[in-house]
């Protein structure tokens, strides 16, 4: 047996399937505007967002072991800052968008500096502690509403586009864009260098620092970019919604619970696990949705359920039952092709 007669792959059959199909469905959802009507756009683009919520929370818990309930202190910071530099900036939105999530990686700076001095559960609650400063903070400040929140003026709203389906289709199409942007961006660091660092802190803490490995540093870098990437979908969460408050803008139960739900019946650690789990979690809440809290029994019994007995959630199943994958991030070995 010789070395040459194998060689190393990332990608297989599968993970050329899943490309195509993939730029398929993009294409078809970025057509969406000439097939689906105006309530459709309006569930997919919240399908959108929540896709791309998880897929950060994912890289930072899955990935990194950096297991916090309180990233709704990013989605709302987000959001306040989008109507803040546009009400008093006088910025279009979309470039409100964007320096929101730069403000949200300097203010994550502090903050990663403070509870990084914290370990397990006390780190999960020292980020829930932080988000409810965040809340508290937000609710004072009288010219943003204050407790009450406050509203988008109508001339912001209208700069996006002079029509409503304009600005539906807008809306729309940059909730498709932050998902897809985001799934590319995790992908790409994953392959990269510091991407197989994480990889390796993921498998095994203790042996990726023995090997040299700088799992503080890694780890800031991650918090820092998921901290912007979620100010910025925030900012876009309540760019649909037109209207803010503390209490919605800082929901723990919208935008931590939600989303750590979907993460975990999707698959942790995965690429794959968020998509299936976005998938799953809307089929539920729109089949049940009209049952009122039942709904969210129902959810907290398929959590519980799939931990159990899928600790690595449904795309953990399918991958160990068929040995897949859809993204190509493990190396393979087989035998090299003759001449």
């Amino acid at each position: 047996m010789m070395a040459s007669n194998y060689s190393v792959t990332r990608s297989s059959g599968a993970t050329k399937i899943a490309a195509f199909v993939g730029i398929m469905i993009l294409v078809a959802l970025i057509a969406a505007p000439l097939w689906a009507g105006r309530a459709d756009m309006r569930l997919m683009g919240e399908l959108f967002l929540y896709l791309a919520l998880a897929s950060l929370w994912n890289l930072m818990a899955g990935y990194a072991g950096l297991v916090s309930v309180g990233q709704q202190a990013y989605v709302g910071f987000g959001g306040y800052m989008l109507f803040a530099l546009t009400m008093f900036g006088g910025l279009h939105p979309v470039l409100a968008i964007a320096i929101a999530g730069l403000l949200g990686a300097v203010i994550s700076i502090p903050v990663a500096l403070l509870i990084f001095r914290l370990r397990g559960a006390y780190f999960a609650i020292g980020t829930w502690v932080i988000a409810e400063v965040f809340r508290l903070s937000f609710a004072q400040v009288s010219t943003l509403g204050g407790g009450s929140g406050s509203s988008l003026p109508a001339g912001i709203v209208r700069s996006l586009a002079d029509s409503r389906a304009g600005r539906e289709h807008l809306s729309y199409w940059l909730a498709l864009g932050s998902a897809a942007i985001v799934i590319a961006a995790v992908f790409l660091f994953l392959r990269s260098r510091n991407g197989l660092a994480l990889t390796a802190i993921r498998d095994n803490e203790l042996a990726a620092g023995s090997l040299g490995i700088d799992i503080w540093r890694t780890k800031f870098v991650v918090y820092i970019v998921t901290a912007a990437l979620t100010a910025m979908i925030g900012a876009l969460i309540f760019l649909q919604k037109l209207r803010i408050s503390p209490d919605a803008a800082f929901s723990v139960n919208d935008w931590t619970a939600f989303v750590i739900f979907i993460v975990v019946i999707g698959g942790i650690g995965t690429l794959e696990g968020p998509i299936i789990g976005t998938l799953l979690f809307f089929l539920l809440r729109e089949t049940l949705a009209d049952l009122g809290t039942i709904y969210l029994m129902v959810l907290g019994a398929v959590a519980i359920v799939i931990m159990l007995k899928a600790p690595n959630g449904i795309w953990g199943l399918i991958r160990n039952r068929f040995d897949i994958e859809l993204f190509p991030l493990s190396y393979r070995v087989k035998p090299a092709q003759k001449d």
